[in-house]
């Protein structure tokens, strides 16, 4: 995949985003929270040799604090390792990765915001 393919599938995401992405967004869109900028469907390149590159595609991004927000689903529940190794990568990349369930953002959007002000 070249880099406007990434783009491409990650602007596709951003039309197809999940319930639980979409409360998020309305919470960190245009610095409502805290100010702080956030990117939605943002990738992360991880390596490029020659025309190969591999990347990750983070749900939210504040580079201001290099934080990436994973919004994860049912789908997460099957694939705990492939997110822990996932997580690994970025931290070794310094950067800060915070996993929110889909079902704390519906529940109590306000704990979101305080686990996420902690990173601040």
């Amino acid at each position: 995949m070249n880099k406007k393919e990434i783009i491409q599938l990650a602007r596709g995401l951003r039309k197809n985003q999940t319930p639980a992405e979409a409360v998020m967004w309305k919470t960190l869109r245009n610095r409502r929270f805290e100010g702080k900028k956030f990117l939605r469907q943002h990738p992360i390149i991880i390596q490029e040799v020659y025309d190969k590159i591999d990347f990750f595609i983070a749900d939210f991004y504040c580079h201001e604090h290099k934080l990436v927000l994973e919004i994860d689903g049912k789908i997460h529940d099957y694939q705990k390792e492939h997110d822990k190794q996932r997580d690994l990568i970025m931290e070794e990349m310094e950067l800060n990765v915070l996993r929110i369930k889909n079902e704390e953002v519906f529940s109590d959007i306000e704990k979101v915001k305080e686990k996420i002000k902690r990173f601040f």
